[in-house]
C-alpha cells in the first residue's frame, strides 16, 4: 500500500530543480508527522555506513487518521475490502529500502506479513512471538487501554495508541533485519485509493487472467490500465495466486515500478496540478517522521525512479501452524546476514546490470514426466549456471527453489524462470548452489513425455526465458 511514499519522494526532487520556496511550503505545509523514530533510538543499531534506509508501512486498516470508520459503502463498493472492522491495525505491507550513500540501485526487501518472528514493543521489551504484520496491532491495542485510563479521547488517544504501534513495529524490523531505520512513511488502504485516484490510470500487465471474489480482482492476461479501484484490487489479491501472499508481494512490487516508470516517461514531475493533488491527498493520508528533512532528501530521490529499484522478497523457510494461524518459518540469523550484505559498505553501489547470476544447479524430478529434471537441467546450462547433479524425488504438488549462502541472486532468476514461487534459502544446500525440485505445476515450454522415471526425454522443450525476474512489457513488470 506504499507506493505513496515513492510517489512523494520523487516529487521532492523537482523541489531540487527550481521549484520556488513558496512553492515548496505551499506543497509540503500540513503534513502529518510522528515521533516514533526517536522514541526508539536508544535500541537501534549502529550504521553500517552513510546510506539511508526508509521503511515503507501499508496498514490495512479501514479508519481514518482520527480512528472513524470509513464509510461503510466507500469500503465495501470502491474499496472491496469487506467491512471496516476487518484488518485492524495490521502492517499487511513492510518494504525495505536502502539508498547508498554515493548514489547507485536502490534495493529494496519486501517482508511477507506472515513471517513468525520475536516482536518487540518500543522501548525493547518483548511481545512474545508472532506475525510480524500483528507487531504494530498488539502496541496499539495495549497503549490505547492504559492512555484511555489516564484520560486521553477521541483524535488524541488515536494518534497516540498509533504512534505505539509505529514504534513497534520499528523496533521490530530493526530487531529483525539488524539495520537500522532512518526515515518511514505510513499509509492505509484510503490513502493508497486516493493516490491512485490522482494517478489514474496506471498500467500493469499480468501472466494470466485472473478472477478473485474476495478482493474483486477480475482482469485479462497481458498489458492493460487499471483506475483507482481496479489498481487497489490487483495489490490486494492473494486467493487464486499460486503462491499466495508471496505472489502478492510481487504485484506490490510490480506496481511500485510500474508506477515509477510510468511517472518517468511521462514526465509528471513537470505538472504542478498533478503534485498538488498528490501532496494534498499524502498531506490527508500518509504519515511521515518528523525527522524527515526533505530538502536533504530531495537530492537521493532520483534513485527511487526511472527503473532503479532492485526488489527481493526475504526468504522463509516453510510453513506451519502457530497459535491456531497458519505462520511462515524464518531463520533471524540468515535474514540478517542477507539485510547486512546487501546494505553494508561492502554492497556493490553500482551492480553490473550485465553481469549474469552464477551457480551450480541440482534438479531433482518430483513432477512424474519422463527426463524432465535433466532437461530442465540443460536448459538452465544454456541460461549459463553450472549444471549439478540431476535425479528423480518424490512426487510433489509445486516447484521449489532453494539455495545455499551466496546464491540468492541466481534462486531469483531461476525461480523467475520456472515461474515458481519464492526461493528459500536452506543450511542443508550447499555455498553457491541451487538446488530446484520440480513439481506437478511445472510445465515446460513446449509438449513433454509420458509419465515416468527420469530417463531421455522424447521431446525437446525449447529455452526458457532469458530475462531475470518478472517478464517485462516496455518497462512494465508482468506477474501472475
Amino acid at each position: 500500500m506504499l507506493r505513496a511514499l515513492l510517489w512523494l519522494s520523487s516529487a521532492f526532487a523537482l523541489i531540487a530543480c527550481g521549484v520556488t520556496h513558496f512553492a515548496y511550503r505551499s506543497l509540503t505545509d500540513g503534513l502529518t508527522t510522528s515521533d516514533a523514530l526517536g522514541a526508539i533510538k536508544k535500541n537501534t543499531p549502529p550504521h553500517l555506513d552513510n546510506s539511508v534506509n526508509l521503511l515503507l508501512i501499508g496498514l490495512d486498516s479501514r479508519k481514518d487518521m482520527n480512528g472513524n470508520d470509513l464509510p461503510k459503502q466507500f469500503v465495501e463498493d470502491q474499496l472491496h475490502a469487506g467491512s471496516s472492522k476487518i484488518g485492524y491495525y495490521n502492517t499487511n505491507t513492510l518494504i525495505l529500502l536502502h539508498i547508498p550513500a554515493d548514489g547507485g540501485r536502490v534495493t529494496a526487501f519486501s517482508i511477507p506479513r506472515d513471517d513468525y518472528v520475536r516482536t518487540l514493543n518500543g522501548d525493547g521489551s518483548s511481545q512474545g512471538e508472532y506475525k510480524i504484520k500483528e507487531a504494530y496491532a498488539n502496541a496499539y491495542t495495549g497503549a490505547r487501554g492504559r492512555l484511555a485510563a489516564q484520560g486521553f479521547k477521541d483524535s488524541e488517544l488515536e494518534s497516540k495508541s498509533r504512534d505505539a504501534g509505529r514504534e513497534a513495529t520499528l523496533a521490530t524490523v530493526q530487531d529483525f533485519t539488524g539495520v537500522p531505520i532512518d526515515h518511514f512513511a505510513e499509509v492505509n488502504l484510503l490513502g493508497f485509493y486516493d493516490i491512485a485516484k490522482v494517478l489514474q490510470p496506471i498500467t500493469v500487465c499480468l501472466k494470466h487472467p485472473v478472477k478473485d471474489r474476495y478482493s474483486g480482482a477480475d482482469f485479462p492476461a497481458g498489458k492493460q490500465q487499471l483506475n483507482a479501484k481496479q489498481s487497489l484490487a490487483f495489490v490486494r489479491q492473494r486467493h487464486g495466486l499460486d503462491a499466495g501472499d508471496l505472489d502478492r508481494t510481487r504485484r506490490q512490487q510490480a506496481f511500485i515500478a510500474s508506477v515509477t516508470h510510468q511517472l518517468q516517461s511521462q514526465g509528471v514531475w513537470g505538472d504542478l496540478s498533478k503534485l498538488q493533488g498528490l501532496f494534498n491527498v499524502v498531506k490527508k493520508d500518509v504519515v511521515l517522521d518528523s525527522s524527515w528533512n526533505v530538502l536533504d532528501f530531495a537530492q537521493q530521490a532520483p534513485n527511487l525512479t526511472g527503473g532503479n529499484v532492485e526488489f527481493h522478497t526475504l526468504p522463509i523457510t516453510g510453513f506451519a501452524t502457530r497459535q491456531g494461524e497458519a505462520v511462515n518459518l524464518v531463520d533471524p540469523g540468515t535474514i540478517k546476514t542477507i539485510v547486512q550484505q546487501a546494505f553494508g559498505p561492502g554492497s556493490p553501489a553500482k551492480p553490473d546490470k550485465d553481469k549474469k547470476p552464477s551457480a551450480t544447479v541440482a534438479v531433482s524430478n518430483g513432477n512424474g514426466i519422463t527426463g524432465l529434471a535433466e532437461k530442465t537441467s540443460e536448459l538452465l546450462a544454456e541460461a549459463g549456471y553450472t549444471t549439478g547433479q540431476t535425479g528423480n524425488a518424490t512426487p510433489q504438488e509445486h516447484t521449489t527453489v532453494t539455495y545455499g549462502d551466496g546464491a540468492q541472486q541466481a534462486a531469483d532468476d531461476i525461480a523467475a524462470r520456472l515461474k515458481a514461487s519464492s526461493p528459500m534459502h536452506s543450511s542443508s544446500v550447499q555455498s553457491g548452489h541451487v538446488q530446484v525440485t520440480l513439481g506437478r505445476d511445472y510445465t515446460p515450454p513446449k509438449a513433454q513425455a509420458s509419465s515416468g522415471t527420469d530417463a531421455a526425454p522424447s521431446h525437446t522443450p525449447s529455452t526458457l526465458p532469458k530475462s531475470s525476474g518478472p517478464t517485462v512489457e516496455g518497462g512494465i513488470p508482468c506477474v501472475n
